[in-house]
């Protein structure tokens, strides 16, 4: 299966095994913001695996940023944390400004004349 990321094409297994600069690195930036959030809250890899039904190494994993790691992960030990809130604010609508940008280049500038309705089935 082949995916369009960023413009550039690529094979599903060369984006789990070799991703792109920037997606390695906010991954690796969001394992070690979820490694901290557990070490200040003093919570084993042990116990988080146990709340969230994961293994330890599957922790691990996403602590390393380990592309292949489920969304899934991610997002439970967010709610273990108690920082779930901070997901739905990643791609808020409201705040995207690209998208925003490009809604309002498709609006209509003015509104349209009605057509009268054809009866003739």
């Amino acid at each position: 299966m082949i995916q369009a990321l960023g413009g550039a094409y690529m094979r599903r297994g060369h984006l789990l095994s070799t991703p792109p600069y920037e997606v390695e690195t906010a991954l690796k930036r969001l394992g070690a913001t979820l490694r901290t959030a557990r070490l200040r809250r003093n919570i084993t890899l042990a116990e988080v695996a146990q709340r969230i039904g994961a293994s330890r190494e599957v922790v691990g994993e996403a602590e390393h940023g380990k592309p292949s790691t489920s969304i899934a992960i991610y997002t439970a030990l967010l709610w273990s944390y108690g920082l779930l809130d901070r997901l739905a604010s990643l791609a808020d609508p409201a705040t995207d400004d690209e998208g925003l940008r490009l809604a309002s280049l498709r609006e209509r500038r003015h509104a349209s004349t009605p057509q009268p309705l054809d009866d003739d089935f």
